[in-house]
């Protein structure tokens, strides 16, 4: 995730260092950033230049100093290993000025957790991105009850900037916003694969053919609007009551993690692939780069109309 998080800073026209405990991670990083700003020239998303740009704006260093000392704004995204990060932050606080913000990129920890042994707990934030985050628009903002909103109002500035689509939690909750609706869709498909009523690649086709094709630019609550909320409340009372509930993992699917069924990483998961799903990755981004080029479209054209008026 850092290596997609580091390319939109420098694609905004931010100085920018990447930090890893390895230079072939490093080395691993610069090739995933410099070959996907090369689509995105291929797209005609960037010129040559502005890659060129970008480019010259990122550094890499093993020296978690070098790449901290002078930081504004500090993103932490290693494994999700609490003492790893605690013992990170603790570094990170000793060397930094009071005013750089700290900012994670978990799904799994709250900030009372991450903030423990934390000096200045009020400058620490949560920013969630979305993999890959150099494509998928959405950032997730958590604070907690200690958070400086002068902090909260910052980084949501700074999100924007790079041209993300920021969201900030009114309190914080275990999955957040996406990863909770997410597990709660998640569920009935699996249940309706556990129950025989539809296969897995059924219900990809039912999805990417409704929800996908209309939650790109119309949200679920906004749906329901246009749909007329007495056709959701009516909706809602029908099939609510029938929906599963259930609160263990369904056997099917631990199964396959047991088997080794991962998913690319072992080519083989719900789908079967040869090639460490290189080719459904490409072809993801792919679309992914699509449909940004074109919301991105409609909101040059939204500014444009509005400048007009």
């Amino acid at each position: 995730m850092g290596h997609g998080v580091a390319q939109l800073f420098a694609q905004a026209g931010k100085n920018v260092c990447i930090r890893a405990r390895r230079k072939t991670s490093l080395e691993k990083a610069q090739e995933l950033i410099t070959n996907s700003f090369k689509i995105m020239v291929e797209k005609e998303m960037l010129t040559e230049h502005e890659m060129e740009q970008a480019l010259t704006r990122i550094t890499y260093t093993t020296d978690l100093l070098e790449a901290i000392h002078d930081a504004d704004f500090i993103l932490e995204s290693i494994p999700e290993v609490l003492e790893q990060k605690l013992e990170t932050y603790e570094f990170i606080e000793s060397v930094v000025s009071d005013k750089a913000i700290i900012s994670s990129n978990t799904s799994t920890f709250p900030l009372e957790e991450l903030t423990q042994r934390a000096k200045h707990p009020e400058r620490f934030i949560i920013t969630h991105f979305f993999n890959p985050p150099q494509l998928v628009p959405i950032v997730e903002i958590v604070k907690f009850e200690e958070t400086d909103e002068n902090i909260v109002t910052a980084t949501y500035n700074l999100m924007k900037e790079i041209g993300k689509s920021p969201v900030v939690l009114k309190k914080e909750i275990t999955g957040f916003i996406v990863n909770r609706v997410q597990v709660a869709m998640l569920r009935e498909a699996l249940h309706l694969i556990e129950t025989g009523v539809a296969t897995a690649e059924d219900i990809d086709i039912a999805m990417k053919g409704s929800m996908g094709f209309k939650w790109a630019f119309c949200g679920p609550m906004e749906s329901q609007d246009l749909a007329g909320l007495q056709t959701t409340q009516a909706m809602v009372g029908n099939i609510m009551k029938d929906l599963s509930n259930t609160r263990e993992i369904p056997s099917f699917l631990a199964e396959m993690v047991d088997n080794d069924h991962l998913g690319i990483r072992t080519n083989q998961g719900f789908y079967t692939y040869d090639d460490n799903g290189e080719k459904a990755i490409h072809t993801r981004d792919d679309h992914f780069l699509d449909l940004l080029k074109l919301q991105k479209g409609k909101e040059n054209e939204g500014k444009i109309n509005a400048s007009a008026k």
